[in-house]
């Protein structure tokens, strides 16, 4: 896959979430290792496949409550795969509301402030 493919539409931030979302078995409850404006990233050993659009109940630090909406699995990285990546799947948020919208953005616009920045590498 080349480099343009690979480029996400969002920057995603490193920030573990509270996540739930249903499969034919009921809620399951994971973490999100980062999000972004369009989507998150869930640490998952049972990842669901590519295409899947679930539920999904999100719990912002910030936010009073929990809100729901749809994600759909846009990749996955298996247990034990060979580039070592946590495992899990990738999903970008679908048919999100304004209102939703808004609040994911304002979350990842305080957080991206808020986390230290890389250092820069000494020029050779």
């Amino acid at each position: 896959m080349s480099d343009e493919a690979n480029k996400r539409k969002s920057e995603r931030l490193e920030h573990e979430l509270l996540v739930a979302y249903r499969t034919v078995d009921g809620f399951i409850t994971d973490w999100a290792v980062n999000i972004s404006r369009g989507g998150l990233f869930i640490n998952s050993r049972a990842p669901l496949p590519v295409g899947t659009t679930v539920r999904l109940i999100i719990s912002l630090p910030d936010a009073a409550f929990p809100f729901d909406l749809t994600g759909r699995v846009t990749r996955v990285s298996e247990v034990n795969n060979a580039t070592n990546e946590v495992p899990g799947m990738g999903l970008e948020f679908v048919d999100i509301d304004e209102d939703k919208r808004a609040r994911i953005e304002r979350f990842v616009d305080k957080l991206r402030i808020e986390l230290p920045t890389e250092p820069k590498k000494p020029k050779k």
